[in-house]
């Protein structure tokens, strides 16, 4: 029997693999990701101007702002660590004759002039629209070009300037003990990062339900159900169903990583260090937050949770949806047993996302106990000391518990459904089912 259930298992496995939507699935997520990462390239391609060199022209009517200026571009790129290609130029000509010059160009002109109320002014002068990143370097420069020209006019001392306009310090207090001010902000910084992190699972869950259960739906429709469970039991070929669906699963789960891993090779082999800084430096801002939350330190045993909170939520979702799929014989009762499953999925999916709103509530703990909710609303509350371990323990136990008993009356339901073809109500059929005795 042992050889049976591999076969059906791996025949079904592969099916899956060298289907056409297995295929074109993957080679849309791996474009989608590719795009993504690489998206100011193919901006450029069709037209953007993230890598073609910036022409300004500087226009002084000032006599000495324009080395000020200058310098100060230098300092803000080296300070944050970016790098323009400019051509910058010094140029004499009146406004208008400058003006005229760069119409129906990409030149960017900057007029410096003196202000008898603001020491400086300036205008930025262009024939189109600028990118908005570059018009604020542009303005930082000029910002500080200001202070600069303001400090060495009116011989204020930098350092007592520098008192007046530093930013204004404010220390955060909580009366509450049991709260800390990072911990405040690490429930920000979640609900921005945690969405993108359980997006996946949420996705990998609506690809398991739709594969165990549009598998047996087919095996109905096309009567080769019959010459399968002539030769094995129902019980066989319901944990053939699960080990390879979950299997697929997983692979898809690794594949998303290696498409991602690949964009990423490929942005860097080719010259796109800039989103790697950026993304490295938000990840940093991150990491920082979450260690002063105290938030690593726990991750030895938050990771090993979830991750046994979401295996067990992948067998969950795999039992009810096979178990309801072989009361079908038809696509349109496969869509009635779907559309719910997914329904709560998303649920559990809305309420991680918001659980920070729902802090100190009763309701949203119990929640977490809760069979297909608790994969993605425990950990979520677990990261924001809303629950304890002891409660994602008890979360893991009542799913463990779930899973062994759906599956001991989900079989009564599987071995009664899957040959089962009548067209009574599908739901009274499931019921009737489930009421009749008999061993597998």
């Amino acid at each position: 029997m042992s050889s049976k259930f591999w076969y059906l298992t791996g025949e079904s496995f592969k099916k899956k693999v060298r289907s056409k939507w297995f295929l074109i699935a993957n080679i849309v997520l791996f474009v989608a990701l590719l795009a993504v990462v690489n998206i100011d390239r193919i901006i450029s391609y069709f037209g953007g101007d993230f890598s073609s060199q910036k022409e300004v022209m500087v226009l002084d009517q000032t006599g000495y702002a324009y080395e000020t200026f200058r310098s100060n571009l230098d300092n803000i790129q080296s300070l944050l660590d970016i790098d323009y290609d400019m051509n910058i130029t010094k140029r004499e000509e009146n406004v208008d004759a400058l003006k005229e010059e760069i119409s129906g160009t990409d030149t960017i002109l900057i007029v410096l002039s003196s202000s008898d109320t603001a020491y400086l002014k300036a205008s930025v002068i262009s024939d189109s629209y600028i990118d908005t990143s570059f018009y604020q370097y542009l303005y930082q420069a000029l910002s500080t070009t200001k202070m600069d020209i303001a400090l060495s006019i009116s011989n204020i001392d930098l350092e007592e300037y520098q008192k007046v306009t530093s930013d204004m310090e404010v220390e955060r207090i909580l009366l509450n003990e049991a709260q800390t001010s990072e911990e405040e902000l690490m429930n920000t910084v979640m609900g921005v990062v945690f969405p993108t992190v359980i997006l996946p699972f949420f996705i990998l869950v609506i690809f398991l339900v739709q594969m165990i259960g549009s598998e047996i739906n087919e095996e109905k429709a096309s009567r080769s159900m019959e010459i399968i469970i002539s030769n094995v039991s129902p019980k066989v070929h319901f944990f053939s169903k699960l080990v390879s669906s979950n299997a697929f699963v997983l692979l898809q789960a690794f594949l998303l990583i290696v498409y991602g891993a690949i964009a990423l090779f490929l942005r860097s082999i080719t010259g796109g260090s800039s989103l790697t800084g950026v993304v490295g430096e938000s990840m940093g801002s991150i990491f920082t937050t979450l260690s002063d939350a105290g938030i690593l330190s726990r991750l030895g045993i938050i990771i090993p949770l979830t991750l046994i909170l979401l295996v067990l939520s992948f067998l969950a979702y795999s039992l009810v949806a096979g178990v309801l799929a072989s009361m079908t014989v038809s696509m349109e009762d496969f869509q009635q047993i779907q559309t719910p499953i997914i329904l709560i999925c998303l649920l559990s999916y809305y309420l991680a996302i918001m659980s920070g709103m729902f802090q100190g509530s009763i309701v949203i703990r119990v929640l977490s106990y809760v069979p297909f909710l608790s994969c993605l609303l425990s950990p979520a509350l677990l990261i924001t000391n809303q629950i304890t371990i002891l409660d994602t323990v008890i979360s893991i136990v009542i799913l463990a518990i779930f899973n062994w008993a759906f599956l001991k009356y989900g079989l009564k339901i599987y071995k009664v459904g899957i040959l089962n073809y009548s067209t009574d109500k599908m739901w009274h059929k499931i019921f009737r089912a489930a009421k009749k005795k008999g061993s597998l």
